[in-house]
């Protein structure tokens, strides 16, 4: 979670250096080599069949576009209110379309879905900015990248019935990098300019929260089950408003934090059902 939480901030960091496409090449490229390592550790094997691609191709896309919103909203915008926004509206949003997708839905996931409007509402400030300042260029990604999380999640849910979870994101990341690979405009001038600032930020962002942060979770998942490792993700909010406040020295608003606690709700509510069933 802090992994998750901490390269936000990281992201922002880093785009300075290289253009928002090549960081996700880079991204995914250093991303899947390091869980490749990771799987061999574990003794898990990798293969492929035809088939997968079709569960592939699709998450693979949304994984390129969703983490060139990531580095757009993190340069363009706030990464602490960014990843606030973002990861706590992407269960709510993820349930609007699950509810679109199965047509079915109940009184706790409608009053969620409302809380966690207002809570979103709460975090981009429109009270005070308006509306048509979540549509402008430095607040339009964290949107983006919500409704993109949330894609993922559901492309990933349906996949991993079909595919190995391990060797399903280690193929995504795989695949990813091959399809950002033609948008790459490296040149040796960037690499030349590297600083010690670099690898600690990349670090961050391609090793510790992809292959390392991404892997934990889903083995803990299989451990104490989805409802207990759930839990945690309510951290990473939080995770990132520090992180950023260190790094960036972004100020905390008071908005952002009560509408981050208001998602939390949001999804505590949405879950009460399930758990009395």
């Amino acid at each position: 979670m802090v992994s998750w939480g901490v390269a936000w901030a990281n992201a922002q960091l880093l785009g300075k250096y290289f253009d928002f496409y090549d960081l996700v090449f880079l991204r995914f490229l250093f991303g899947s080599l390091a869980l490749l390592l990771i799987l061999f550790l574990l003794g898990e094997k990798i293969s492929f069949k035809i088939e997968y691609t079709r569960y592939l191709l699709p998450t693979s896309v949304l994984f390129f576009l969703y983490n060139v919103s990531f580095f757009l909203g993190t340069y363009h915008g706030e990464a602490g209110k960014g990843a606030v926004f973002a990861t706590t509206t992407n269960p709510i949003i993820t349930l609007i379309l699950m509810s679109i997708i199965t047509r079915k839905t109940n009184r706790y996931e409608v009053t969620g879905i409302a809380l966690g409007i207002i809570g979103g509402a709460l975090i981009m400030d429109i009270y005070n900015s308006g509306i048509s300042d979540m549509f402008s260029r430095r607040n339009i990604f964290f949107p983006i990248c919500s409704i993109l999380w949330a894609s993922i999640t559901i492309f990933i849910s349906y996949s991993q019935k079909k595919v190995p979870p391990f060797q399903f994101i280690f193929l995504c990341y795989f695949f990813t990098a091959i399809l950002s690979f033609p948008f790459t405009s490296i040149t040796y001038n960037e690499l030349s300019n590297l600083d010690f600032y670099f690898y600690p930020n990349f670090f961050m962002v391609a090793i510790a929260s992809m292959a390392v942060g991404t892997s934990i979770y889903m083995y803990a998942s299989n451990i104490i089950g989805p409802v207990k490792s759930s839990v945690f993700i309510f951290s990473v909010p939080f995770i990132a408003l520090i992180s950023a406040k260190i790094l960036l020295y972004e100020k905390i608003e008071l908005t952002t934090v009560l509408g981050g606690f208001m998602c939390i709700l949001a999804i505590i509510i949405v879950n009460i059902k399930r758990d009395l069933n």
